[in-house]
């Protein structure tokens, strides 16, 4: 629809000697006008003329088109330089019609379609999965299922911190317990990491004795590399369990021992850039003309860091793949790591023109402001969070212990989802428990409560999937509007890799429904045509957000 405008806008500017794109914009002052742009001003740098002139020019010569009554119920310049639109129903109606009937709401699809490997999850194995684990898996999904739906393909990998030393540690702790092999137990790995974790901070010689294990682990000693693949098993199963609690999937279950086949290779690759400092190799980074800390690829001892499996890992994905992009959904703070390893892609050439991108988050914080934690003061494990969500939101309302346990998972899911992606993903947030289950206000409950309500009126109506030309009253008409702004909300939320962008959208879009059905009273409504046209409306309405819930990793339970 806007495009639509922007083409008007162009074609006019075109025959007045203006030849740029024009760029439309949806009004912020909704009182006023529907639609805004401002391109007076640029084109006034550009012809060396007043930008008042030009406005006023433009807006004239828009108003003089023939086919004006197809657009626009009012179009006015105002100073200093907007030229403000205000759309009809005609226009309104002919495109609300064709998001009915086209495909993904007529969303344009790309003319080339590109490769994105999104890496996201990266939990270390051994270590049960807490509240900090949620973020990377929410918001790496989401992102994933926007990217498919604008037309491009995808493989996501969870890759698994499977090598480092918290695995010596864990092997260490497994040996020294003494327990067979075969009767190791998740229950074993969640109480031996915390133990030997705060042990090596105590004790010089355990630290060691563990960051031995890690290196001959890594250098392929039998008797650890049987412990390693018993330790990711367990783990890795407990793991999969609850990101499928989450509904967050991957196509790739790899970690960071995955990458050890490609580090030699990797290693010959960037030979020209790898320099000797005091017995490591290192590589030397930059950012801007500013110098970085070096990237160390290879500790003194023998050891290999984060920063080499990276750089081995992508060396493998560019062989395998050759994707277009590679997108990291990591915590903020690993923010250096990633500018280190992107700049020894783009010097070494070993990314050649695949766009990789740093797509940071923020802390999930407790109502205090700090990191959540439980009473005990420790980051509560997922499952205890999401059965405590569950036990919560059972216990609002007499009804919800009537609801079956898939629909109190995919309520437990909606809160969780809906309560961090409508952050921009690169802020901290709060998470308050009590809030975010309310079904009032912004949050994962209201937009299914608003669906299931708007789906109770479609299951006793037929649907034309048509409109007529008329809009009836402020209130149909602003639904109407926010709906034709599916297009640009999908793509600013897809360009910017936010699914928050996606989140507030559809808030909007809820509100605007429910305002909707309260003002106006469809099911009695004896003017048929009135209320073929508000089914269809209604119709359109739930489509959308059961859609855009889905990108958000939302399912909708059966009742609420």
């Amino acid at each position: 629809m806007i495009k639509e405008l922007e083409t008007v806008l162009s074609k006019v500017g075109e025959t007045l000697g203006y030849d740029i794109p024009f760029k439309v914009i949806v009004s912020n002052r909704p009182e006023l006008c529907d639609f805004q742009c401002d391109d007076a001003f640029k084109l006034a740098k550009i012809a060396h003329k007043n930008p008042l002139a030009i406005g006023e020019e433009i807006a004239n010569a828009l108003k003089a088109i023939p086919d004006f009554s197809s657009y626009f119920e009012n179009v006015e310049f105002v100073k200093p330089g907007f030229i403000n639109m205000t759309v009809n129903d005609i226009f309104i109606n002919r495109h609300l019609e064709k998001m009915l009937v086209e495909e993904n709401f007529g969303i344009e699809r790309p003319s080339r379609t590109d490769l994105y490997i999104l890496d996201y999850g990266g939990p270390n194995i051994a270590k049960p999965l807490h509240v900090g684990h949620m973020r990377t898996a929410i918001v790496g999904e989401s992102i994933k299922r926007m990217i498919r739906y604008m037309g491009h393909k995808t493989i996501a990998d969870v890759h698994l911190g499977d090598y480092g030393l918290q695995i010596g540690q864990v092997i260490y702790g497994i040996l020294e317990l003494g327990k067979p092999i075969s009767s190791i137990t998740l229950a074993d790995l969640e109480e031996i990491y915390p133990r030997i974790s705060g042990l090596c901070k105590e004790n010089e010689e355990v630290k060691n004795k563990c960051a031995e294990i890690t290196k001959q682990l890594q250098e392929g000693n039998e008797e650890y590399q049987k412990l390693f693949k018993i330790i990711l098993q367990i783990s890795g199963d407990d793991i999969k369990r609850l990101y499928k609690y989450l509904d967050v999937s991957f196509d790739l279950w790899q970690g960071e021992s995955d990458s050890y086949p490609y580090i030699e290779k990797t290693e010959a690759y960037l030979k020209d850039f790898i320099k000797e400092s005091e017995g490591a190799k290192i590589i030397e980074v930059e950012e801007d003309g500013n110098a970085l800390p070096p990237l160390l690829f290879q500790k003194s001892n023998g050891a290999y860091l984060y920063a080499t499996t990276d750089l081995a890992t992508i060396y493998d994905r560019m062989q395998k793949y050759n994707p277009d992009h590679i997108l990291y959904v990591v915590d903020n703070r690993q923010s250096l790591h990633f500018k280190q390893v992107f700049h020894v892609c783009k010097k070494s050439g070993l990314t050649k023109d695949t766009e990789l991108e740093f797509l940071g988050y923020g802390t999930v914080n407790g109502t205090d402001g700090k990191p959540f934690k439980t009473r005990s003061g420790d980051a509560p494990k997922l499952e205890d969070l999401f059965k405590e969500i569950g036990e919560l939101f059972i216990s609002k309302k007499e009804e919800n212990k009537e609801m079956p346990t898939e629909d109190v998972d995919k309520v437990v899911n909606s809160i969780l989802k809906f309560a961090d992606l409508q952050n921009s993903r690169e802020r901290d947030y709060i998470f308050d428990i009590a809030k975010f289950g309310d079904v009032t206000g912004k949050t994962g409950p209201y937009m299914l409560y608003t669906y299931l309500r708007i789906q109770k009126i479609l299951e006793k109506e037929s649907i034309k999937k048509e409109l007529n030309d008329t809009i009836y009253g402020e209130v149909d008409r602003n639904l109407r509007l926010k709906l034709l702004e599916l297009s640009s909300s999908l793509e600013t939320a897809f360009k910017e890799r936010k699914p928050s962008v996606l989140a507030d959208y559809i808030y909007h879009i809820a509100v605007l429904a429910n305002n909707f059905y309260q003002s106006n009273h469809i099911i009695g409504l004896e003017d048929k045509e009135k209320k073929d046209s508000w089914i269809t409306v209604l119709y359109l309405t739930n489509h959308i957000l059961k859609e855009m819930l889905y990108l958000l990793g939302i399912e909708i339970p059966t009742f609420m």
